[in-house]
């Protein structure tokens, strides 16, 4: 499978904005909704719009894409729960995107940008950042996701800047290696739903009972090997 003939729902609400977005036939149809608190009850008429619009059925999809994290805690626990839901009930993989990596691709198609920083407000005084360079068209990190203080963000080189990290700490980002940041760049479904089907191509969908939210806070993230670790412990 292509990722050019790839067919896919995507769901992202990691911050303000909640989003869904179909993948069909290398175009994206999307809705957005924004309101933290109401992320939970916009996801499933969201998707139900667009499948209807298209003519298809959830059956029709070969997977489900979801923005894992890092975020808010409660979005990114509400893009996956969805997602598993949706995933066990029709028999689709999943398909984990970290947000950053959804965010670094929405400045290389708004800017053109070819070495990226993604910096998303993360609240309590503290950011999720990572840098990226565009290697045919997909974002690889340069520097991995991290959570720190906003004094403490340092990017190599004079990459593009984008997020809404910037904007909530522009006293800590008031320097020239900022400026001319994009603000309003955040973590949308349409990126999602683009890293889904290179990711789906590339085989890496995994099954609704093995997906798991990014949280880099609290050191509540683990790779896949510590999961089976811990899989494995609790079952003996």
């Amino acid at each position: 499978m292509s990722a050019s003939t790839v067919t896919l729902i995507a769901i992202e609400t990691s911050s303000e904005t909640a989003s869904c977005a179909l993948l069909r036939g290398g175009t994206v149809t999307w809705r957005e909704s924004s309101g933290v608190r109401t992320h939970s009850q916009a996801v499933l008429p969201m998707i139900q719009e667009l499948l209807a619009e298209a003519g298809i059925a959830l059956a029709d999809c070969d997977a489900i894409a979801y923005g894992a994290g890092p975020g808010s805690f409660t979005g990114v626990r509400t893009a996956c729960g969805i997602a598993q839901g949706l995933g066990f009930g029709a028999g689709k993989p999943l398909l984990p995107i970290v947000t950053l990596d959804a965010m670094a691709l929405a400045c290389h198609e708004k800017h053109g940008a070819a070495d990226v920083l993604a910096v998303l407000d993360a609240r309590m005084n503290e950011v999720y950042w990572a840098q990226y360079r565009i290697d045919g068209g997909a974002p690889v990190a340069t520097q991995a996701a991290a959570l720190s203080a906003p004094a403490d963000v340092r990017p190599a080189g004079a990459p593009a800047v984008c997020g809404n990290g910037i904007a909530a700490y522009a006293e800590a980002f008031a320097s020239a290696l900022f400026a001319g940041a994009d603000t309003a760049i955040v973590p949308h479904a349409v990126q999602v739903a683009r890293l889904g089907a290179v990711a789906l191509a590339a085989g890496q969908g995994v099954p609704a009972a093995e997906a798991q939210p990014l949280y880099l806070r609290n050191k509540v993230a683990y790779t896949k090997a510590e999961r089976a670790g811990m899989n494995g412990a609790a079952a003996a």
